[in-house]
């Protein structure tokens, strides 16, 4: 009889989520929404001016909302065990990413999931990218850098497979490169106006130069300390024909022209704000400032286009704008940061204000 009841009770429910749906509203079109957890919060703080401002954070599932699912419905999911976080797919180790702003879409590339999430604000939904096919039968091992490519194709650099995957806007891979050239492919750049790849080969100590079509063209630098030479170079960024790199070991950003050429540098290994001990993600906005993830202590560090310290964001935590061992960065034309804060599972968004200089 218990056993009765408990089937008649559990139809009951679902008959009521199904009812309160349709009595709230017929529309059941979903949204993509940044903020769906923390405080308000500025950089740096009052009384100095506000120069960045925390907006939200993707995490997941739990980004999509669907706007025809009134209160009484979520309720009886959550009831009955419909709307658990358990069986939500969530980021779980964030590297790095870009923003397609045509397609109105966030990639962010997860090197546990082994897989590549997509943010979809057109469509609002989620879309995970780990099908088979990445070179032959094989799936990702460990996508880290991603560029985006032409006509709505990106490129993601597999460090545990050594290539370079060149994927369809609909995440099927059409092509790979580098295999036997590249030992362990990490950050990602491109030239869009030359349509060249740049590659940083953390093991090699190198930056490896492709075509689109995947052909090497020219490498930059060798393992040491002086200018043009690396020690784990591990991110980078292309911003008005200039290449980016944090040269991780040597804690230190270099700054190349596009033909490869070395144009400057700053940064030192110290305990000082502003210096480095593990430099990772690198990214530069519109108006030239230049973000860095100093993995080590959790910040995310500003600086002006001369390399010039201006402020920190961060500290270690899971709160609000803090940071658990953080790697990639990135930035969108609406000068909106984007920090993977891998430890935390989640991408953090802030919004640029004003001049911080």
């Amino acid at each position: 009889m218990k056993i009765k009841y408990l089937i008649v009770f559990f139809a009951l429910l679902v008959s009521l989520v199904v009812l309160s749906g349709c009595a709230g509203t017929a529309k059941t079109d979903s949204v993509l929404r940044y903020k769906v957890e923390g405080e308000s919060k500025v950089w740096p703080e009052e009384p100095d001016v506000p120069r960045y401002k925390y907006i939200g954070e993707l995490t997941g599932e739990n980004n999509i909302y669907n706007e025809g699912e009134g209160s009484v419905t979520r309720f009886f999911k959550w009831l009955v065990g419909l709307a658990s976080r358990d069986d939500q797919i969530v980021l779980q180790r964030p590297q790095s990413g870009f923003v397609d702003e045509a397609r109105r879409r966030i990639y962010v590339t997860d090197i546990s999931r082994q897989a590549i999430f997509v943010f979809d604000e057109a469509a609002g939904e989620l879309i995970i990218w780990d099908q088979a096919g990445v070179e032959g039968d094989v799936r990702f091992l460990a996508p880290i850098g991603i560029a985006p490519g032409d006509n709505g194709e990106l490129f993601v650099a597999d460090a545990e497979l050594g290539i370079v995957v060149r994927l369809d806007s609909n995440g099927k891979p059409i092509s790979n490169f580098g295999r036997g050239i590249l030992k362990r492919p990490t950050g990602l750049a491109r030239d869009a106006r030359n349509k060249r790849v740049f590659v940083a080969d953390t093991h090699a100590h190198n930056i490896k130069i492709f075509d689109d079509a995947g052909e090497l063209i020219d490498v930059i630098g060798q393992r040491g300390e002086k200018s043009g030479e690396f020690n784990f170079p591990i991110y980078l960024s292309y911003f008005k024909d200039q290449l980016y790199v944090t040269d991780s070991m040597n804690a230190r950003v270099q700054v190349f022209s596009q033909e490869g050429d070395f144009v400057s540098k700053f940064g030192k290994r110290s305990l000082n704000m502003g210096d480095f001990l593990r430099p990772k993600g690198i990214t530069v906005d519109n108006e030239g400032h230049i973000y860095v993830v100093e993995s080590y202590y959790d910040y995310l560090l500003v600086y002006n286009n001369s390399g010039e310290f201006l402020l920190p964001i961060g500290g270690t935590g899971s709160g609000t704008g803090q940071f658990y061992l953080p790697s990639g960065v990135w930035s969108d034309s609406r000068d909106r940061i984007y920090v993977a804060d891998m430890f935390n599972g989640r991408v953090v968004i802030f919004q640029y204000l004003g001049n911080p200089g």
